[in-house]
């Protein structure tokens, strides 16, 4: 029983660690997974592999962010910019500049949900 036991752990053993390295010809590569955002990712090493000519995935994960989206990005590049700005102006005082930033940013809300209600409509 002990026999099967230890034979059972070194093949487990094995497996695990031959499960980290894939090697060519005796020399091992480490592949790492990473998903891609377009374009061609070659394997480490020599460069084949199960989807040799294509690399790693050969459809590729890039997503194009949509007219919108760039849209709705802009809004909050510039609004973040105006937040900024008021939080760090001196001349208002503590309160004031709360309430500006609050106002900033309901306004950063409305816009979006404006660009969002109307992006169809055009």
């Amino acid at each position: 029983m002990k026999k099967l036991i230890v034979a059972i752990f070194a093949v487990m053993l094995v497996g695990s660690v031959s499960a980290q390295r894939f090697s060519h010809g005796g020399v091992a590569f480490y592949h790492p997974r990473v998903v891609v955002t377009g374009g061609f990712y070659p394997y480490f090493g020599l460069g084949f592999g199960p989807f040799y000519p294509y690399g790693v995935y050969p459809y590729g994960y890039y997503n194009r962010p949509s007219k919108m989206d760039l849209q709705i990005q802009d809004i909050k590049n510039d609004y973040a910019d105006k937040i900024w700005s008021a939080k760090h102006d001196t001349s208002l005082s503590r309160r004031e500049r709360r309430l500006q930033v609050h106002e900033l940013k309901v306004e950063r809300d409305n816009a979006i949900n404006n660009l969002k209600r109307n992006y169809y409509r055009n």
